[in-house]
């Protein structure tokens, strides 16, 4: 599916589908599974869609495999093993299996014996497009690389991007709705990306909803005249803002790539790209980027958590609970409402007047409110920035106790104040980093 984000407000005209008798098949479509840079070398990456597990690695030919995670022997997780030549291996008994599937070896089968019928993992297919993965949850006959929600600008000359991936210990439609939302930035992010004196009415309208997701535009209502900015919904993975910047040829994007891991926890691949002030995102590191995005989903957390609880709790529709106003709520509530119309084939959904499936019960909720289990783990440019803050604040501390030892055993004058303002310096580098590593172990 090929997003078009150069829409003229003039060419737009207001099209709502017709309500379809059909239910989303949220087996039939792509799923995105991380970027491509975040995906670990020599090693397994495993994750879930709906509490079903699989395991992405790469063959011995460098080429992307995705199965299921679990042992047909007994059940054992095939993340637990390791990948020997390019196949994974079982933890518990050593069996092997190849990219399709197939088992290669098991260490307790005799030499003369045929391997059983049934020792095989299922596979999915699973492909590299635009520096992420993504991996088709049915059967793989029916995979079209066409309907991956691909955004053309990131093709175009002159646009950058910075990525970042998050999991939420968060209900996915929880998730989406907020994403949907662009009237809460001002007064949930007031000094971090939004001033909640410009909070205002915003004029939001539907373009056009079908089963495959829906379109919408919006503004300020204080600003005469101001461009419309889009914010569309792409079934069932990705909430993509996207508007042009003045009359320069400037252009803002920002795709929410989402996937379900289970009720109450759900990953976030974010995108944002443009194709103004280019050098400030080629040198800046990620891994600072990361940083400061982690107090904006802090934020968030707190409020969704809050929020779903709530709702959980009171155990009635949405339309029963929520006060929605149009100048405020509009794609959020549009986005409950497609669930209701297709979402009746998903696991657990909640929508605005109907639900599927029954209250979160994870009671590891509480552990992964923190930012190091958001993020930190699953992000390899954090990781080696966390690793070498932890190696600097070492090092830094060993030179200080080692030039504090030379101050004290040494005579000449000027050699003890040098070895005591080396110490000190080594003392604040120790603390700075110390500041830093913390940060992405705990953000809150």
């Amino acid at each position: 599916m090929i997003l078009d984000t150069q829409i003229e407000a003039r060419s737009i005209e207001t099209k709502i589908a017709p309500k379809e008798n059909r239910e989303f098949n949220w087996r039939e479509c792509w799923y995105p599974v991380c970027f491509v840079q975040d995906l670990p070398k020599n090693r397994h990456y495993n994750f879930s869609i709906y509490d079903e597990p699989f395991i992405v690695f790469r063959n011995q030919n460098g080429q992307l495999v995705c199965l299921t995670d679990r042992c047909p022997h007994r059940a054992a997780k095939l993340s637990d093993g390791q990948i020997i030549d390019g196949k994974i291996e079982c933890l518990y008994h050593g069996w092997q299996f190849g990219s399709e599937g197939e088992c290669l070896h098991i260490p307790q089968l005799p030499t003369d014996a045929k391997m059983p019928h049934n020792a095989c993992v299922k596979s999915f297919k699973v492909i590299e497009l635009q520096g992420m993965i993504w991996m088709w949850a049915g059967a793989a006959e029916l995979a079209d690389s066409n309907r991956i929600p691909t955004i053309p600008k990131l093709d175009e000359p002159g646009f950058v991007y910075s990525d970042k991936i998050t999991e939420l210990p968060c209900d996915i439609g929880y998730v989406i709705e907020h994403m949907l939302d662009p009237a809460h930035i001002h007064i949930t992010h007031h000094g971090y990306q939004g001033n909640r004196k410009k909070a205002q009415p915003l004029e939001m309208e539907v373009i056009e909803s079908s089963i495959e997701g829906f379109r919408g535009r919006f503004r300020d209502t204080k600003l005469p005249n101001q461009t419309w900015r889009y914010l569309d919904f792409i079934a069932p993975s990705l909430a993509h803002l996207h508007f042009p910047i003045s009359d320069r040829g400037w252009f803002f994007g920002q795709a929410f790539y989402f996937f379900p891991l289970s009720k109450g926890k759900c990953r976030i691949l974010t995108r944002s790209y443009r194709n103004f002030v280019t050098w400030q995102v080629k040198l800046t590191p990620r891994w600072w980027i990361h940083l400061k995005q982690n107090n904006i989903v802090a934020q968030d957390v707190s409020i969704l958590l809050g929020q779903e609880a709530e709702v959980e709790r009171l155990g009635q529709n949405i339309k029963e609970i929520y006060t929605p106003i149009p100048t405020c709520d509009t794609f959020a509530i549009e986005y409950r409402k497609w669930l209701d119309r297709y979402g009746a084939s998903l696991p657990f959904y909640r929508g605005y007047s109907t639900s599927k499936g029954g209250k979160n019960t994870d009671e590891s909720r509480d552990v992964q409110i923190k930012p190091y289990f958001r993020h930190t783990e699953f992000c390899n440019s954090c990781q080696g920035a966390y690793r070498a803050t932890k190696q600097v604040k070492q090092a830094c501390v060993g030179i200080a106790i080692a030039l504090l030892a030379l101050a004290i055993l040494t005579d000449p004058f000027w050699l003890e104040i040098a070895a005591v303002s080396g110490a000190m310096v080594a003392v604040i580098t120790a603390v700075l980093a110390d500041r830093i590593k913390t940060k992405f172990e705990d953000y809150l």
